[in-house]
């Protein structure tokens, strides 16, 4: 029998990591939680690794990404000494479509269970250029079915537009599902079907939204190697639509996905990738893009960039005030929500209150999930200075709407607030918004906070 061969590869990289066997077991083990898959590795584990045993599949996923999140870079299997998944990424554009059909039958179940094993996220995922996308988007087969036309495209953008007004107003918990739904019984059918070129760039462009969207409410729901998947599908659509400004827009949605799990420097090499698209954008879209730049870049540490890129984002947020008939979503609510976050990041808790109560009072009415989620952050501030009972005027305020909205993020602002409030029972206010908490929000988020 041939003896094995040591693992080199993955002896560099723990080498490299600073780790211990056991510290690399432990970090493999908490990513396989994230997977939804239970592992029991220890030091005796990576002993046999580095004797030339290979792991499982599952697991060689898990040692990856471990490494990938503790050097902060993308470590591929070949480096790692492993074989790679059977199940990798696809590379034809065929695959495109069948990947989004795949994508979508996973998450059309809106139970949790259903979903928590489709994706790993990712801090080093790595990401298609703008070149590549268009390549691959370019390989498209075609012909295959009915010919559509302009009334399909509006039709796909309508239907995303229903869906993100529900996501606004109710959560992405049961939004996504209807998403997913419409991904795979009519955009799937719609990107194989013939029709002419700028129909078909219109199409990608209306699929490649939807996707976006769909990814926007996993991440709401916590369910963030689903929320990549949707994100890198929508990065793969916008290639074929010859829209830079889609492709950057998607990288900003992933820089906002690292940066709120606590990657300062990824989501601010994301949010700079994204700002490559700014040339030519309108001001509006140039102070969407900045001011994820100064967010990013103060959670680095890096004050001075921080506070240049906020005031170019105010200037361009004028301007775009100032013109007529500008739209879109990012407005003076969430440049004052990204103003809060840099303020906080540097320290600057008053500062950080009191432009975060702006951003929510200037946050119009149709954003509800927002805006609860916003109201429950005021305060989990609040309550961080010390200002007890205006943290629980606050948290009343958000506990009123819960009911009306189906959102992970608010979940979790609610459950934060039971564990801060719990201590605090003896003052009235804390009492008082205590009582209602328990018999306004399900029991699980009343215990885990016990």
């Amino acid at each position: 029998m041939a003896e094995r061969e040591s693992n080199a590869g993955l002896e560099r990289l723990l080498r490299e990591s600073g780790w211990t066997y056991a510290q690399l077991a432990r970090a493999t083990n908490q990513i396989g939680t994230e997977l939804n898959t239970r592992l029991r590795y220890d030091e005796s584990a990576v002993t046999h690794w580095l004797g030339g045993t290979v792991p499982r599949e599952k697991a060689r996923r898990c040692v990856v990404e471990a490494l990938s999140r503790r050097l902060e870079r993308h470590v591929t299997y070949a480096e790692a000494g492993f074989p790679p998944p059977r199940n990798g990424q696809p590379d034809t554009e065929v695959d495109l479509v069948e990947g989004l059909i795949e994508l979508g039958r996973h998450d059309m179940d809106s139970s949790r269970r259903g979903v928590l094993g489709v994706g790993l996220f990712s801090v080093a995922l790595a990401i298609p250029g703008w070149p590549d996308v268009v390549g691959r988007a370019e390989a498209l087969k075609t012909g295959r079915m009915a010919r559509i036309g302009m009334s399909d495209v509006e039709m796909v953008r309508s239907m995303t537009h229903q869906v993100s007004d529900l996501d606004d107003r109710f959560g992405g918990r049961h939004a996504r599902p209807l998403a997913a739904t419409i991904l795979v019984n009519t955009v799937a059918e719609a990107l194989r079907a013939d029709a002419r070129p700028e129909i078909r760039k219109a199409m990608m462009g209306a699929a490649s939204d939807l996707c976006y969207l769909a990814g926007y409410m996993a991440v709401d729901e916590g369910l963030h190697g689903l929320a990549q998947r949707y994100y890198l599908k929508a990065l793969e659509l916008a290639g074929g639509t010859d829209n830079h400004l889609m492709y950057c827009t998607i990288l900003r949605g992933l820089s906002v996905q690292v940066g709120d799990l606590g990657h300062g420097a990824r989501a601010l090499e994301l949010a700079d990738a994204a700002a490559g698209g700014t040339s030519g954008a309108g001001p509006r879209w140039q102070a969407f893009v900045i001011g994820q730049q100064a967010h990013a870049a103060a959670m680095t540490g890096d004050k001075a960039l921080a506070l240049r890129r906020i005031q170019a984002a105010e200037a361009a947020m004028d301007r775009a005030e100032s013109g007529s008939g500008s739209a879109g979503r990012y407005d003076p609510a969430a440049l004052n929500y990204h103003i809060s976050q840099m303020r906080y990041e540097f320290g600057d808790r008053n500062g950080a209150v009191d432009s975060l109560a702006l951003a929510n009072q200037l946050r119009p009415d149709i954003y509800r999930r927002t805006r609860v989620m916003r109201t429950g952050l005021l305060g989990e501030r609040q309550f961080q200075l010390g200002h007890l009972e205006a943290a629980c005027r606050t948290w009343k305020a958000a506990l009123g709407e819960y009911h009306l909205v189906q959102s992970g993020r608010v979940d979790e602002r609610m459950h934060t607030m039971i564990g801060l409030i719990r201590p605090h029972t003896k003052n009235t206010y804390a009492r008082d918004l205590y009582d209602r908490a328990r018999a306004t929000l399900p029991a699980r988020l009343v215990s885990r906070a016990g």
